[in-house]
């Protein structure tokens, strides 16, 4: 797959894709960095430690989030895009739901789209979009309510949903990857489960990506706030190797970086 101008191998290396919250009221980074210089300093930063893509936010979804106006997302994310993409050479992933947000981020120069709502929010608009842009974009899996019956198949049968969207959008199977979406329409106990079956979701034979870093299930399994899990977030990378995953989504890139070289070291040398 290539996502702005590099080739990222979809099997067997596991990528770093940083977070940049450009938003006041982040569960994670308390807004810290939605102050241009400040920004630009820490993708600096993430990319000296190893980062593979920037993810680049401007409405946070921590549970209780407000609903932003496309104007507003806009107005926080394009400036960014803009100055990133001039600044540094990195892949830049834009983190919207919004079709209008995901058309300005595109003009702006992102590379990739992730939606977490997997093309399901705006009747197919999002969907249009990505497919005549012609980039890859990250689709995560997420309902309003956590109401399963076997957890898991209706996971990969809402996966399975969004693909068949993609493709009859035109969006091409080699430019898709998919999140189980951790933290997003789950229960303590859904959360875990995924994480434990990651490797069940290679069925749909596209790159898996997961984004567990610092959220309420290591805070609730640990019992610390958003800013002491990065030990649970460790682990959580280390399952995502082992399970085959292609990307990670990650706010502390340095230490899941060593954390995935220790891991895929380990794999090799059982392979040999």
């Amino acid at each position: 797959m290539v996502i702005g101008g590099r080739e990222f191998c979809d099997s067997g290396k596991t990528y770093v894709m940083g977070i940049l919250n450009v938003t006041p009221d982040s569960f994670s980074d308390g807004g810290r960095f939605n102050e241009m210089d400040r920004a630009l300093r820490h993708v600096e930063e993430m990319i000296g430690d190893g980062m593979d893509i920037l993810d680049i936010g401007g409405e946070s979804t921590r549970p209780g989030y407000t609903l932003l106006s496309e104007e507003e997302e806009t107005a926080r994310v394009v400036p960014v895009i803009e100055a990133v993409k001039r600044r540094f050479d990195v892949p830049v992933s834009l983190d919207t739901y919004k079709y209008k947000v995901a058309q300005a981020g595109i003009a702006a120069g992102a590379d990739l789209i992730n939606d977490i709502w997997g093309l399901k929010y705006d009747g197919g608009q999002m969907a249009e979009t990505i497919a005549e842009s012609a980039l890859p974009c990250c689709l995560m899996h997420n309902r309003a309510k956590a109401d399963y019956g076997n957890f898991l198949e209706d996971l990969a049968a809402d996966l399975a949903d969004t693909l068949r969207i993609a493709e009859a959008a035109g969006i091409r199977d080699d430019r898709i990857i998919l999140d189980p979406g951790v933290g997003f329409g789950k229960t303590y106990e859904n959360n875990l489960e995924v994480i434990n079956h990651l490797d069940s979701l290679r069925i749909f034979n596209c790159p898996l990506l997961l984004g567990a870093s610092r959220k309420s299930v290591i805070g609730l399994t640990l019992d610390l706030p958003a800013d002491e899990r990065l030990e649970g977030t460790l682990v959580t990378t280390v399952f995502a190797v082992l399970s085959g995953c292609s990307f990670v989504r990650v706010h502390d890139v340095k230490a899941n970086k060593r954390a995935i070289r220790m891991a895929e070291a380990i794999l090799r040398e059982g392979r040999q």
